[in-house]
Formats: structure tokens, sequence, C-alpha cells
């Protein structure tokens, strides 16, 4: 009989692993990225987000219920970004074309 906690384990890496594809998803413009908004379910672009940058983080809400979506700040050296509000964030990757030009891929996913 396999012992399925060495099968597991031996799938599992550490947080490194995911850093070159989490670098691949900030390095793009966010506003076109759509988001799912935990409360209401409606999904929208960052760019229609309701945004209030008077507080210690920037605040963005749901265009539709006005439930927060996501926070962020800096501080210390580093960026702080809550998604706990967003039930999916949908991120157009760059598609880089023969002569080295990046474009956003916005086409509607399924």
């Amino acid at each position: 009989m396999t012992d399925t906690r060495d099968a597991i384990s031996a799938r599992r890496l550490d947080g490194n692993a995911a850093g070159g594809e989490l670098a691949a998803l900030f390095a793009v413009d966010l506003t076109t990225a759509r988001s799912r908004c935990a409360s209401c379910g409606t999904t929208s672009m960052i760019g229609a987000h309701l945004v209030y940058a008077d507080a210690p983080a920037m605040v963005l809400r749901c265009p539709t219920c006005t439930e927060v979506v996501m926070r962020f700040a800096s501080r210390d050296g580093r960026v702080l970004l809550d998604l706990r509000g967003a039930a999916l964030l949908s991120v157009p990757m760059p598609v880089v074309s023969d002569d080295g030009s990046a474009t956003a891929d916005d086409r509607p996913r399924p």
C-alpha cells in the first residue's frame, strides 16, 4: 500500500516556485483586469471600481454594491494587498508579437 502523505509531499514545492508566475501577473496594467465581487458576484474591470485614496490604504469598492473588493498600501518598502473582497481576479496577460511589442490580451474568457 502506498503512503498518500509521501505522494503529496513529493509534489509540494515552496512558495518560491510561484515567483515567476506572480512576477508576470503584476507586470501588467491591472486597470483592465476584471474582479468578481465576493459580496454580490458582479464582475467589473478594476478601472470601473470606486476608489477611495484618502485613507491609510487605497480602497477599491464594487461599482454595483459598494462593498470593499481590494485594499492596498505601501509601508516600509513593501506593498500590502488585501483581496478578500474579490472572489476572482482575472488579469489579461501580455501577448508578445513577432516584432517584440506587447499588448494586453483582454479578450473575454468563458
